[in-house]
C-alpha cells in the first residue's frame, strides 16, 4: 500500500491564506471559525486587540463586509518547526459600520500546527504604502 505524500508546509500554509481571503470576503464564518485559533489574539492598524470572538462577530453581523482583498506581491511564508509566519501586503476595500475604507496594509500572521492542523494564532496588521 502506498503511503499518501504529505504536502509541503509552507505550501500548504500557502493554500490556507488563500482560503482565509476568501473566508473573509463571503464572510464565511464558518470557515473563518476552523481557520482562527480560539486563543486568536489580532492586533488591528488602529493598535485595537481582537479576539476570535469580535472578529466572526464582525462578521456574522454584517459590521464587516470586505469587498475586495488583492494581495500585492507573492507572500513570504517563513516555517518554524510547528508554526510558520506568513507576511503579505494586500489592498482592501470595503466597509465597516456602513462607513466605505480602503487602502494598503501588511499582515504577519502565526500559524500553528496542532493535531494535524493549521490555525491562526496571532495577526498584526498595519497600514503600508499604496501601490504605485
Amino acid at each position: 500500500m502506498k503511503k499518501a505524500r504529505q504536502m509541503d508546509p509552507v505550501t500548504e500554509i500557502g493554500m490556507l491564506e488563500e482560503q482565509l481571503r476568501a473566508a473573509m470576503l463571503a464572510s464565511d464564518v464558518s470557515r473563518l471559525d476552523e481557520l482562527l485559533s480560539d486563543a486568536l489574539v489580532f492586533t488591528n492598524q488602529h493598535g485595537l486587540r481582537l479576539t476570535k470572538a469580535d472578529d466572526l462577530a464582525a462578521h456574522r453581523s454584517g459590521l464587516l463586509a470586505i469587498d475586495t482583498i488583492n494581495v500585492r506581491d507573492v507572500p513570504v511564508i517563513r516555517l518554524l518547526g510547528n508554526t510558520a509566519i506568513a507576511c503579505l501586503t494586500v489592498d482592501v476595500e470595503g466597509r465597516y459600520a456602513d462607513q466605505g475604507f480602503g487602502g494598503t496594509f501588511a499582515y504577519s500572521r502565526v500559524w500553528h500546527r496542532t493535531d494535524g492542523r493549521w490555525r491562526i494564532e496571532a495577526a498584526h496588521c498595519s497600514s503600508a504604502a499604496p501601490a504605485d
